[in-house]
């Protein structure tokens, strides 16, 4: 047996689980000279040697039919009248050698249902001399013949995806009969030449090719390539060289077919600016998917319009050789701007060399790095934020770099594509704490560049860029704080390069006309598969909203439940007016981020404050289990200094610590004393309560094995000594001691010592966040790093015990059976609950986009006293992100659910539209165009319908489990 079938046997007896690509080519292994045996034997013909039809002495074998039939000649020429491009191999009487149709005999007629025209004359002079011909090198030529280096009289090369063939065409001579080269396009062939074509491309192929150029960038040259290599594995270079023809022909049957999708064979008139291009079906475009009723207005946020600004440097273009001698198929029609508008604006466009008062961006500061092999250094443009479809018009060439002139012209182009109405848009642009500073001051001043003074531009930068930015750039423009944008990144478009980035390698060297088409297909592209794919993207989105509004308003409301009322209107007043002020004052937005003028908090709060609020009548009590708390937290305190020292510490480090632990066994002989008085004579001071167990959060960098201590070093330590609290004796003894009523009273104790012991968290948490804002980051000697890092240090180590102290309270809280309140007040305390947040140490940092604070910060907050400025400022800037957070996904949720219905409007208005064409062209009596209408029609209507009942799934079912 072979060893991966015994593999295979082993996992079949355990759990079933789906089988891997390497599970199958175990299996195949056993089964491969079965397979190439097999493989040989159809390398010969049946022993009778018959034809399949007539039983007669089968001679030729066709490859591309099933089975690879066998034929007589007469058969053969008659059954493949209608497949004329499968390939046939001839019996030679020892093995099967290539051949072709032609060598059959076969003939394509044109007209007459494909039999021959009976005014038929010698029309072959139609066919000669319109093209060139074939030149052949002597040493090029082989020294062999065979039948595919001897093609027939009056034949024609077509190209087929099947490779390239050689065969007779004939076409109809009756009098009324259309030309050759119209005869050729209506069965399917597209003539190279128009007058006397000796060269035709099937319409298979030039749709294979464009498909092949869309999803595999796949050049002219190397698609035709292939072909050759199809047609003639030994000598593929003797096979007709039509590279050139099979470009300019794509080009043609592109445009052909573009102008057909987009409906222009319906119309009389001809296409105008973009109408060759599809757009975004989810976007808000008024008269189209956007039907305002009643007292609704576009003014209001959910029509934003939310557009996306980059360039692509990857698309260059060399300078044409010719450029007098272009011709323009679809000049402006598509995604790239008209050459001749352009061109005017910016030779009146002023060139201003700006330096950034940001950080070094590429775009701003290498805008005029010019490069002079290039008539273009790139491409830059628009594209939807929220979906990633690129804005027809609006795509434009650059010629010396990234300049604010190009994208001027292509932002003001996007802004007039379907906006009627709409008066507000966010632009995500890399560089757009620049770009916009002056942006409607250049839109006035020129005289080529349009936009409505009541359409609003909010500025925005996406998150990835961002982080290059200065740290203020944050809140100022990314989207997490912009309302009304919902969830957007404002990266989409780099994703959209990667397509066009398939071909721009071939377009490189294209002449202007023919590389501006190839960009204009390839992003009609990109929108017709985000168009068919949007049902799924909104529903992913949908699902993403509903969690998103879920744990946002989580964390939201901890927060907000905490803290005090009159602060949280304050917050809402200075979020409201730097939400109103962004546009004139980019700087009011800073609301959202820590004020660094504000002073240390450095106070510490005294458990001995919940002492005191005891009850009078048990006073005595409270205090004595008050010294007992004390005392947990001396132990606590002086074992992580013990164990922070280890064994490399100093004769004066061990004498200090041997003071230390005889003054705790002092407190604790003392302590233990008293517990006879207070807990009856059912105790015994002798018992020996369980092992003391302290769980240590400790962030030390130095080597752990550094914090091991013999067993010598520990006996009879102090800081090890379980102290007699009821906690350490547990409900049961504590009741047969009679002292049952001291566990409400420690339980109250323990709560605010726990209480104490978070907020003192999260001040130092605090300070620990500035120092890094303030200190560290700031730092630019050795010395003033080292100095920083030793504050953080000695922030971190009160970080560590507060943590570990109330670590050691909740531990005993659940030995005295707590209720379920506050079960849910005070959860366990994780280590990563401990890290500062970037929002005050690093406002630019990556990842903090849902970043939320934890649990802790909400409880029972005391934001009050001059003492506590930092822990106010800091709960502050948490409290507004948080709420901006949720807003923005309580957005996000209601424009997914009008994306929704806009989607399927547009589909609506789609197969309305042409079902409109259809009916005219029924009364026009064109039954071709009405065919094509009703086909694009019900395309549109099935997209509808697949939407719409999608979409009502996927709400009815959330419905449901929002009920549950």
């Amino acid at each position: 047996m072979h060893p991966g079938a015994k593999i295979s046997q082993g996992r079949s007896k355990g759990q079933q689980r789906i089988q891997s690509q390497n599970d199958y080519l175990r299996q195949w292994l056993p089964r491969q000279q079965s397979y190439l045996h097999h493989l040989l034997d159809r390398e010969a013909p049946p022993e009778d040697r018959r034809c399949i039809v007539c039983e007669q002495d089968g001679v030729y074998k066709c490859q591309d039919c099933l089975g690879e039939p066998l034929y007589c000649t007469g058969c053969c020429r008659n059954q493949y009248h209608h497949n004329p491009f499968h390939w046939i191999s001839q019996w030679n009487g020892q093995f099967f050698e290539q051949s072709c149709l032609a060598q059959a005999g076969l003939v394509i007629h044109l007209g007459h249902d494909g039999k021959q025209c009976p005014a038929l004359a010698d029309r072959w002079d139609l066919f000669e001399g319109d093209e060139h011909k074939d030149q052949l090198e002597p040493e090029d030529l082989p020294f062999v013949s065979g039948p595919e280096f001897q093609p027939k009289e009056n034949t024609m090369v077509i190209i087929d995806k099947s490779g390239v063939h050689r065969l007779e065409i004939r076409c109809c001579d009756c009098p009324n009969a259309l030309s050759p080269d119209i005869q050729m396009f209506q069965h399917g062939f597209f003539p190279a030449s128009f007058n006397r074509p000796k060269t035709a491309f099937t319409f298979r192929v030039l749709d294979d090719f464009l498909l092949d150029n869309l999803e595999c960038g796949t050049s002219a040259m190397n698609y035709y390539s292939k072909l050759r290599r199809m047609t003639s594995s030994m000598f593929p270079h003797l096979v007709p060289d039509r590279y050139r023809e099979l470009m300019r022909v794509a080009q043609q049957w592109r445009q052909l077919k573009t102008m057909k999708w987009h409906g222009f064979g319906h119309r009389s008139d001809i296409p105008s600016t973009g109408e060759l291009a599809l757009f975004c079906p989810a976007c808000p475009q008024p008269g189209i998917n956007v039907l305002v009723a009643g007292d609704e207005s576009l003014d209001d946020w959910k029509y934003t319009r939310s557009f996306v600004m980059d360039g692509n440097f990857k698309a260059e273009h060399l300078h044409p050789i010719k450029p007098f001698d272009e011709v323009w198929l679809s000049d402006g029609l598509g995604f790239m701007v008209g050459k001749n508008r352009y061109k005017m604006h910016l030779a009146e466009a002023a060139d201003m060399v700006e330096k950034s008062s940001c950080n070094n961006h590429r775009a701003v500061n290498q805008a005029n790095a010019a490069r002079h092999k290039l008539e273009s250094t790139g491409i830059g443009g628009v594209a939807c934020a929220r979906h990633g479809c690129f804005v027809p018009h609006s795509m434009v060439d650059f010629q010396k770099g990234e300049r604010q002139m190009n994208m001027d012209y292509a932002l003001c182009e996007a802004a007039r594509h379907n906006m009627e109405g709409i008066s507000r848009a966010v632009t995500f642009y890399d560089i757009n704490c620049q770009y916009n500073k002056h942006f409607r001051a250049r839109v006035d001043a020129s005289q080529f560049l349009e936009m409505t003074q009541d359409l609003t531009i909010i500025p925005g930068i996406g998150l990835w860029h961002v982080h290059g930015h200065q740290d203020s750039c944050y809140v100022r423009y990314t989207s997490n704080f912009i309302d009304g944008i919902g969830r957007i990144d404002g990266e989409i478009m780099e994703t959209l390069w990667a397509r066009l980035n398939l071909i721009s390698p071939a377009a490189r060297g294209m002449s202007s006309p023919h590389r501006q088409e190839c960009l204009d297909y390839q992003m009609n592209d990109s929108n017709f598969c985000k168009m068919i794919h949007m049902k799924r993207t909104l529903c992913r989105k949908y699902k993403l909203a509903m969690n998103g509004i879920t744990e946002s308003g989580k964390a939201f409301d901890r927060l907000d439940e905490a803290a005090p009322a009159h602060l949280k209107t304050e917050w809402s007043a200075r979020e409201r007016r730097a939400q109103s002020s962004r546009l004139n004052d980019p700087e009011a937005m800073d609301e959202y981020e820590i004020n660094i003028k504000k002073g240390e908090s450095t106070s510490i709060v005294s458990i001995d404050g919940s002492a005191r609020n005891a009850a009078p009548s048990r006073r005595s009590v409270a205090t004595w289990i008050s010294t007992g708390l004390a005392i947990e937290e001396a132990q606590i305190a002086l074992l992580i200094e013990v164990r922070r020292m280890g064994k490399r510490s100093t004769e004066t480090q061990r004498l200090d610590i041997a003071r230390q632990r005889d003054r705790l066994q002092g407190q604790i002989d003392g302590f233990t004393q008293s517990a006879l008085t207070h807990l009856g004579e059912g105790f015994d001071a002798d018992d020996d309560p369980d092992d003391l167990n302290v769980d240590i959060l400790d962030d030390l960098d130095d080597d752990p094995a550094d914090f091991s201590k013999t067993s010598d070093a520990w006996t009879n330590s102090p800081e090890l000594t379980v102290i007699p609290l009821p906690s350490n004796l547990r409900v049961d003894r504590c009741r047969h001691c009679m002292a049952e009523d001291l566990i409400p009273l420690e339980m109250s104790l323990r709560e605010g010592q726990a209480n104490d012991t978070l907020h003192n968290l999260q001040i130092h948490l605090c300070n620990k966040a500035v120092l890094f804002r303030t200190a560290v980051r700031q730092a630019k000697s050795q010395a003033l790093k080292t100095r920083a890092w030793s504050q953080v240090t000695s922030v971190q180590q009160a970080v560590s015990l507060h943590a570990s102290i109330y670590t050691k309270t909740r531990k005993q809280m659940m030995k005295l059976e707590p209720g379920q309140d506050q079960l849910q007040k005070f959860k366990p305390l994780l280590r990563e609950q401990l890290k500062i947040s970037t929002a005050v140490g690093d406002p630019n940092a990556r990842g903090q986009r849902n970043e939320s604070l934890a649990w802790f910060w909400s409880v029972e907050v005391d934001l009050g006293g001059p003492d506590q400025s930092w822990n106010e400022e800091f709960y502050r800037v948490h409290w507004l992100r948080a709420k901006a957070l949720r807003n923005r996904w309580k957005e996000e949720m209601t424009l997914v659910q009008l994306e929704m219905d806009w989607t399927c409007h547009y589909f609506s208005w789609r197969a309305t539209q042409w079902g409109d064409r259809m009916r005219e062209s029924l009364e026009k009596r064109l039954p071709g165009h009405a065919c094509y209408s009703g086909r694009q029609s019900q395309m549109y209507s099935l997209l509808a319908q697949d939407a719409q009942a999608a979409f009502q799934d996927l709400q009815s079912v959330s419905i449901e489990t929002g009920d549950e």
